[in-house]
């Protein structure tokens, strides 16, 4: 009996209502590992090129790795994936959530969701049963009413997946929601819900989790908790959580403010962690967290709202707004629409800037925080011409505004940038241009080795190598088991933690080495995604925002005054990246990193496409 992994998916069929349970290989789970392995390779194998991500023909995999589920450090995670309406191909995120343990107590590993529903439905499993039924006293309603009406019916043990009006409305940046704060899915996951009427996932299992040895599990990962725990305690961490990398980003001038046409702003100490924390009426996290990262403050209307560092730049500093009661409101309504904040405060400053670049008309200012509101509720309901085009992110609104407007649309292959000002970072930059699914900051960190090095300037070999080196650890290995990387990241919890637990629940013997390859793999896999979705693709799709690069947009004083990227350096770092990856000059892997990776098949697939060298 395989251990570790069930050794199960469950497939569910929402145009028949049927569902059954399928089997995979201990093969198959060596080769993919789980999370975005899995998911990556069910879509890739089962999504035909070219249909529509909000047609039935779309899928949603809800998928977990070997350690999720088992008490360790931050292992309450589970990703989201489908080919998304955001970018036109694979799409993926992570959430905090009780589906983490729940679905594999249940007896799967994964989920494939096909089909689409006759009405708003939600689906219940328990164990070996799946019941498809009405969701339709939550249609219409938030992610908030969702949460709360499904705990008041089944409890608050249930694992739970659901959209908001965003999703319900297919806005292109709908995520999927779960717990208080918890949302997954930046490009699009939680549209393809709602064009499937799939309101809502609750789960509830009773089945044990295979281990190799559950007692050493058991007795490490408890003792681990513990010790991360301590740790972030020593370091005070959790003080200011994510929000403590703000007044730093301030400082070093890679603050996104005004749409990123500023680095930094004198009242950014308004919004920055000390202020959060100060304000701080209720902490959140998810399972198995020692070290709790939703810093939760009353916004402006007196709601709960649960902030990080990236909707507080996002949603603050780049709409020129530096009220943290105002900005928590904005972050709420994105919560309650079941919105990605990234994506929406990204397209909202473009709003704001192609209005004031004259590209465009409309009464939207920066710094207009009630305006934001509203457009924010007329994205969600897709009401009005303003409405639908807020709602189809800021790349459709250029290429509709058009007067050369997309210039300063802040995304990478239609998705929204994190919140890092990359106008003189070449590094972080290319993270963002070579990110797999587009311009997310959890797929390589790059900044703080860019900058506490003194290596600003630099558009060398070593930044290539380290990308590749933090792709692997954190859009890798972390998407791969499925867990979280804040105890890595923020407390120097030792990646050779991770083996140990793989190890000990799989029976195996890996080491990181082995993690790296799996990596490598679907790295790879998800750009063969991309050139079969997109076959005229250029290395161009690969660059970040080309304000970044203009002259003209160059901060005029701080400690970058006058520079910005360079787009012939800019592409000399892009082919250091694609001859450690061993990919050609256009972005694609060769023939001979495929078949190193044993991805051979797939390469001939993809041949059909795009000629590899």
């Amino acid at each position: 009996m395989m251990k570790g992994w069930i050794g199960y998916i469950l497939r569910v069929n929402l145009t028949d209502k049927t569902y059954k349970k399928e089997a995979f290989s201990e093969e198959f789970a060596k080769t993919w590992v789980g999370g975005r392995g899995f998911a990556a390779k069910f879509l890739y194998d089962e999504l035909k090129p070219g249909i529509d991500p909000l047609g039935p023909e779309n899928k949603l995999v809800v998928a977990l790795g070997p350690i999720s589920g088992i008490p360790a450090p931050n292992t309450g995670k589970c990703v989201v994936a489908a080919k998304s309406p955001l970018t036109g191909f694979y799409g993926d995120g992570n959430l905090g959530t009780k589906v983490s343990d729940q679905l594999r107590k249940a007896g799967y590993d994964a989920m494939i969701v096909e089909g689409k529903a006759d009405k708003p439905t939600m689906l219940y499993i328990e164990d070996d049963k799946v019941e498809f039924l009405s969701a339709e006293e939550m249609w219409g309603k938030g992610t908030y009413f969702a949460n709360d009406w499904i705990y008041g019916k089944y409890g608050k043990n249930v694992g739970v997946l659901n959209i908001g009006q965003g999703g319900e409305n297919m806005v292109r940046y709908a995520v999927i929601r779960s717990l208080e704060g918890r949302a997954g899915g930046r490009p699009g996951i939680g549209a393809v819900m709602g064009s499937k009427l799939l309101k809502a996932i609750v789960v509830k299992g009773t089945k044990p989790i295979p281990q190799a040895d559950p007692a050493a599990m058991k007795a490490l990962g408890f003792g681990d908790l513990k010790e991360v725990h301590l740790m972030d305690k020593k370091s005070g961490w959790s003080i200011q959580s994510t929000n403590g990398v703000l007044a730093w980003c301030n400082e070093v001038a890679g603050l996104p403010v005004q749409n990123c046409r500023k680095t930094s702003h004198p009242d950014a100490w308004k919004i920055d962690g000390e202020r959060l924390n100060n304000a701080r009426v209720a902490t959140y996290g998810c399972p198995s967290c020692t070290m709790k990262c939703g810093i939760t403050i009353h916004d402006k209307e007196k709601h709960e709202s649960e902030l990080d560092y990236e909707n507080v730049a996002l949603l603050g500093s780049n709409l020129n707004i530096f009220d943290l009661d105002q900005v928590g409101s904005l972050n709420y309504l994105c919560d309650e629409y079941g919105l990605d904040t990234m994506s929406a405060g990204c397209t909202l400053s473009f709003y704001a800037d192609a209005i004031a670049q004259g590209a465009t008309t409309g009464d939207f200012k920066f710094g207009d925080a009630e305006r934001a509101k509203e457009l924010l509720g007329l994205a969600a309901r897709r009401e009005g011409k303003v409405g639908n085009l807020l709602a189809e992110g800021s790349l459709r609104m250029a290429k509709e505004i058009g007067h050369n407007s997309e210039a300063y649309a802040l995304q990478v292959k239609g998705l929204e940038v994190a919140a890092y000002n990359c106008k003189f970072i070449p590094g972080q930059a290319l993270s963002f241009g070579v990110a797999p699914i587009g311009a997310h900051h959890r797929e390589a960190w790059i900044i703080t080795f860019e900058l506490k090095l003194s290596t600003r300037e630099s558009y060398g070999p070593e930044k290539a190598a380290k990308v590749i080196e933090l792709q692997r650890i954190r859009g890798g290995m972390f998407e791969l088991m499925v867990a979280c990387r804040f105890p890595w990241i923020e407390l120097g919890w030792k990646l050779d933690n991770y083996p140990k637990y793989f190890n000990l629940v799989t029976g195996l013997d890996w080491k990181l080495d082995d993690m790296w390859k799996v990596a490598d793999r679907v790295y790879s896999l998800i750009k063969l995604n991309y050139i079969r979705e997109f076959p005229a693709a250029t290395r161009k799709g690969d660059y970040p925002p080309a304000v970044w690069f203009d002259p003209a947009n160059a901060d005029t004083e701080g400690p970058i005054a006058g520079k910005h990227l360079e787009e012939d350096k800019y592409d000399g770092l892009l082919q250091h990246y694609y001859d450690q990856r061993g990919y050609d000059k256009r972005g694609i892997p060769t023939k001979a990193t495929l078949d190193g990776l044993g991805l051979s098949s797939e390469g001939a697939d993809a041949e059909k496409y795009a000629k590899l060298t």
